[in-house]
């Protein structure tokens, strides 16, 4: 069963893999070595789908010092249309709507092979960021135009954890087009699970279908790393950046514990019947950052194929 039926089934147990474009600065030729060098690592492991992340400056959102400068990365759906195309499964495009204009993601929206091509809609990092086109707007081009284009939704459980009601935010999506969802990065597992499981119950009490839920996995390598996530609204708890801090390898302990959260949320998910995927993803230049994210996508593949 393809992807796209699968997400259509409500079915469960798809692995995703996700990468940041390279740098807008870098050569066609050098933005091509990486490519290919990103799908040798990705042959190894047979995601179900490569995930281009779009990547905005989200200064007006958190006041404090950034960790790491903001540095402009090529277009998504340009590297996989340029440099990616001789991956053969689905990829996800990410596309921070308010950064392009009606007419421009109009125009993309048409030219989508939708047999391959995904997407996921971002919406402002703020209320306060100017938008050329709104999310709610984004959504109704798709409607209107490419109604067969598979759209996924951002999830973030912390939002949850604070507001109680990222499951009813979750919902406008699906009833906006929406059929599956990607977390942010999850480092606690019960704030994912208070999202799922209301999620659940809502979706019950309307009589909806549940989403699929994707969740996000990461290895980080140094505590500044770790500071970036913050950054970016990723709740770390206390007792992790703990270990992290005392460990003698932060990355090789990274990748415990998000090994250890993964199966922890595919055993509950499993066993509330609620669909879910796993994305794990490689955001870092670092090679032995990558080469653990890459080892960690491996063994939680192994876990998805054991259910």
């Amino acid at each position: 069963m393809d992807l796209r039926a699968r997400i259509d089934d409500c079915k469960d147990g798809f692995l995703f893999f996700a990468i940041t474009p390279p740098r807008e600065a870098v050569s066609a030729q050098r933005a091509t070595e990486i490519a290919n060098a990103t799908i040798a690592r990705l042959n190894s492991i047979k995601p179900d789908a490569v995930v281009l992340y779009d990547i905005a400056d989200e200064s007006d959102r958190n006041a404090d010092e950034r960790p790491f400068p903001f540095l402009p990365t090529m277009d998504p759906a340009d590297y996989m249309e340029r440099h990616f195309e001789s991956w053969s499964t689905p990829v996800v495009v990410y596309r921070a709507v308010g950064k392009y204009p009606e007419a421009s993601l109009h125009s993309w929206l048409i030219a989508q092979d939708t047999s391959r091509v995904f997407s996921v809609f971002v919406g402002a990092s703020s209320r306060n960021r100017a938008m050329e086109t709104s999310l709610a707007r984004a959504y109704a081009l798709r409607n209107e135009f490419r109604p067969d284009l598979h759209l996924g939704g951002v999830a973030i459980p912390e939002r949850h954890t604070r507001s109680r009601d990222e499951h009813l935010r979750l919902i406008a999506k699906q009833e906006s087009g929406c059929s599956f969802f990607i977390t942010q990065v999850v480092y606690d597992a019960n704030a994912v699970k208070n999202l799922v499981s209301d999620y659940r119950s809502e979706c019950e009490r309307r009589g909806l279908p549940l989403a699929p839920i994707v969740f996000t996995f990461s290895v980080v390598g140094s505590l500044k790393t770790l500071e970036f996530l913050r950054w970016l609204g990723v709740e770390v708890p206390h007792w992790v950046e703990n270990d992290l801090a005392n460990a003698l390898n932060p990355l090789l302990a990274s990748h415990d514990h998000a090994l250890a959260v993964a199966t922890d949320l595919i055993s509950y998910c499993r066993r509330m019947g609620v669909p879910f995927g796993i994305n794990v993803e490689s955001v870092s230049a670092r090679r032995e950052e990558i080469e653990m994210a890459v080892e960690l996508a491996a063994q939680l593949s192994n876990t998805l194929k054991q259910g």
